[in-house]
């Protein structure tokens, strides 16, 4: 191994070599740069699907990204274990002066990176940390008292005002690509080595349909048109550039910019308040008191409620990983109203399932349904199932696809009636609240 000074890139959810903050700076540290990955053992460890299809897209990505260090005469480590012991793996194998990465604002990110900047630190390696994952970060957007803000509108305005083009100016990595460590690395751990399965799934695609993106806010909530850009889960893995993104969203549409926010402002929310994953955002609302419905939770898991529309939207995430924005709020709502049960419940079937599952939005969203969170719907506010198919789904195009026996005698009845389970609802936390 290399005993010379080098750099280290700790690539995490910013998988990609171009405008990449952290890789900028690394390449521009003076010290030939090595990049690093590292799979997780403390967050693989809690995947109970062995044939995950996150993992497999991150394998694909890396392995994508290691043949072309490769073609440059350079190389990527890739290794797989607790982070605080691969560091000290490559602390031995290396002789490293610094570290570069990008930041995380999630809670077990931040003790992570906590961690590992003490364990370099007694080391004398410095531990460097840029924004990368969003536009503005931790307190770049606050009150002008210096507090978060808690509701978007506002959040929005300030967000708009604080922006700037050099806000979204790239970073030129391949300027500097000739300071990439010349060097030979191991293959990378296998799927099969880390306890996971291989196995075919459709693989999103990265191309920003610009029309899609130009109609976005006419189309938006019709799922079954092809309304929505579909690339979350690259700006999840951070294999498209949050600034190359928003760059497309301020030419050709306000409502995809305001999305592209919304998921900024609910960064901003896990980093001020990270009670939030584990609690409600507003204390009060735990003391709501959930059924524990296992049945009828296992009926919405398994998209047989009777309600057609939140039955295809289960399903299409049991099939795809994926589930329409719109269908997203309809099912939430139906958990947390229809059948009373825990936001928690309902919020780790999505972690499980969603392939662009992230968890400042996923916590985010939820709670807004349970309204419980920041910017909340109110409590009494609960999702009509049959009107919201009759507003964004009115020839049953999205519930044929997914849920073609809905007319048949076998589908079945719906396992609460609307108006009773709505007037529940309301009594419930009206009771829970004032309490």
């Amino acid at each position: 191994m290399s005993k010379s000074k080098i750099a280290v890139y700790w690539m995490r959810r910013d998988l990609r070599l171009e405008d990449n903050a952290a890789l900028h700076h690394a390449l521009k540290s003076g010290y030939p740069v090595l990049p690093l990955f590292i799979f997780d053992w403390n967050i693989l460890n809690k995947l109970e699907d062995r044939a995950d299809a996150r993992v497999q897209f991150l394998s694909r990505e890396l392995d994508s990204i290691k043949r072309a260090l490769r073609q440059k005469g350079s190389d990527m480590e890739i290794r797989y274990g607790k982070p605080e012991n691969v560091w000290k793996e490559l602390l031995d194998d290396y002789e490293i002066a610094e570290v570069h990465t990008n930041g995380d604002y999630e809670p077990y990110a931040r003790e992570r990176d906590e961690m590992v900047r003490g364990l370099l630190e007694e080391r004398g390696v410095g531990f460097n940390s840029y924004k990368d994952h969003v536009i503005f970060e931790k307190s770049e957007v606050v009150k002008d008292d210096g507090e978060p803000y808690v509701v978007y509108t506002p959040y929005s305005k300030k967000w708009l005002q604080a922006f700037s083009e050099s806000d979204l100016e790239p970073f030129a990595c391949e300027r500097h690509f000739d300071q990439l460590l010349p060097i030979k690395t191991p293959e990378a751990p296998s799927l099969e080595e880390m306890g996971f399965k291989s196995f075919d799934f459709e693989y999103p695609s990265r191309e920003i349909d610009v029309k899609v993106v130009q109609e976005y806010g006419d189309q938006r909530d019709y799922p079954g048109k092809r309304g929505t850009s579909r690339i979350s889960m690259h700006l999840r893995f951070g294999t498209l550039s949050i600034r190359e993104v928003t760059r497309i969203a301020r030419k050709h549409s306000k409502s995809w910019l305001n999305e592209l926010i919304w998921r900024n402002f609910y960064q901003s929310i896990i980093w001020h308040f990270p009670h939030s994953v584990e609690n409600a955002f507003r204390e009060k609302y735990d003391r709501i008191p959930w059924r524990q419905d296992k049945e009828g939770f296992e009926a919405w898991c398994e998209g047989r409620t009777g309600y057609p529309i939140v039955d295809a939207g289960m399903r299409e995430l049991n099939g795809t990983g994926f589930m329409h924005n719109r269908v997203r709020m309809i099912t939430a709502s139906f958990l947390t109203k229809h059948l009373l049960i825990d936001w928690r419940w309902g919020e780790a079937y999505f972690a499980k399932k969603l392939l662009d599952f992230e968890l400042a939005s996923n916590n985010g969203s939820w709670q807004w349904a349970a309204g419980s969170g920041c910017d909340a719907a109110p409590y009494f506010r609960v999702f009509n199932p049959t009107s919201q198919t009759k507003k964004f789904d009115p020839e049953h195009r999205y519930i044929r696809k997914w849920v073609p026996e809905y007319q048949e005698m076998d589908y079945p009845k719906p396992i609460v009636d609307h108006k009773q389970a709505r007037e529940r609802a309301i009594l419930t936390y009206k009771e829970a609240l004032n309490s």
